[in-house]
């Protein structure tokens, strides 16, 4: 299937460049100088993937993101010349799943796309024995065929990174997973002790996870070692 990539970015020269190495791979793309057409073009057009540029005037990328986050749980990769960890914390618990500061490889950039196309939807695709399609853990559900999440028969609304990690935890629900693995398992990269992406997104989901379960705790913290599940 035909995937489709937007990329906001004011800078046109960074945009162009991105645009052509997404075509190159298949991609298509479609273009926005500004926050306000992203977003319409979010609700005209099948988009699978945003690559989403953070300083912007008027609005900006982090506004974007929020607001593409109301509705739609559509990867999103931001890129800043900020490159801080507050900056990157910022982003992604703003709702991005994955953050490249610029200036960036282009290589790298379309390695990082890659990866959250292939979690977001190849995995969702992939054949599961109808024995493994669910997994509950006290009241929630986790159905990895369609990559849904309810609490207490509520949706709970994760991003393919979130989701990633939730089914890696409860799959074996008790164990403890350190940052390290569960960074290496989701992005399918080398962890880098800098990194503060695991914390963040873990810090997201119980936000998540407890908002809609009235406050049962399920994902619990082993100080120094890592995160584990149970009910």
């Amino acid at each position: 299937m035909d995937k489709h990539i937007l990329i906001v970015d004011d800078d046109d020269k960074i945009a162009q460049l991105i645009e052509i190495y997404l075509q190159n791979e298949g991609y298509t793309v479609y273009k926005a100088n500004n926050g306000l057409t992203a977003l319409d073009i979010m609700a005209e057009q099948t988009v699978h993937l945003v690559i989403l540029d953070i300083m912007m005037p008027g609005m900006d990328g982090l506004q974007v993101c929020m607001k593409i986050r109301e509705k739609q749980m559509t990867p999103i990769l931001m890129i800043s010349a900020k490159d801080g960890d507050l900056d990157k914390i910022t982003g992604l618990m703003t709702g991005a799943d994955d953050y490249v500061v610029k200036p960036f490889n282009p290589l790298e950039l379309i390695a990082r796309v890659k990866s959250l196309l292939r979690r977001a939807y190849f995995q969702a695709q992939a054949s599961v024995p109808a024995e493994e399609h669910t997994t509950r853990i006290g009241s929630l559900l986790i159905d990895k065929q369609t990559h849904t999440v309810t609490a207490n028969g509520r949706l709970v609304k994760l991003t393919p990174i979130e989701f990633g990690i939730l089914s890696l935890l409860a799959t074996h629900p008790g164990r403890v997973f350190s940052s390290e693995e569960i960074f290496e398992k989701i992005w399918k990269e080398k962890y880098f002790e800098s990194t503060n992406s695991v914390t963040v997104h873990i810090s997201r989901l119980r936000d998540k996870l407890e908002k809609e379960m009235e406050g049962e705790k399920i994902i619990h913290t082993i100080w120094g070692v890592g995160y584990k599940l149970e009910n």
